[in-house]
């Protein structure tokens, strides 16, 4: 019976020492902050320029809506004969 009790001791303080070892550390935590934060940098910057890329894209449409009508005349124009 004394072995049984001992035993079980152990195995609660094994169990603890283990369960206590997994913890993240408060310097776990920072680096797992720091890294979060540059992550978030990224996704910010990559963000903006998508932006930037989608108010180009919306330049260029506009361009090539002005232009539209003009292409649409030049090419119900009769075709011309070569000189020469």
């Amino acid at each position: 019976m004394k072995y049984t009790t001992i035993a079980r001791t152990l195995g609660v303080a094994i169990f603890a020492a283990v369960s206590l070892g997994a913890c993240a550390t408060r310097d776990d935590i920072r680096q797992i902050n720091s890294r979060l934060d540059s992550i978030d940098a990224q996704v910010q910057r990559a963000a903006a320029s998508s932006e930037s890329a989608n108010q180009n894209a919306a330049r260029a449409n506009q361009r090539l809506d002005s232009i539209e009508g003009r292409v649409q005349q030049l090419e119900q124009q009769p075709a011309r004969r070569a000189r020469g």
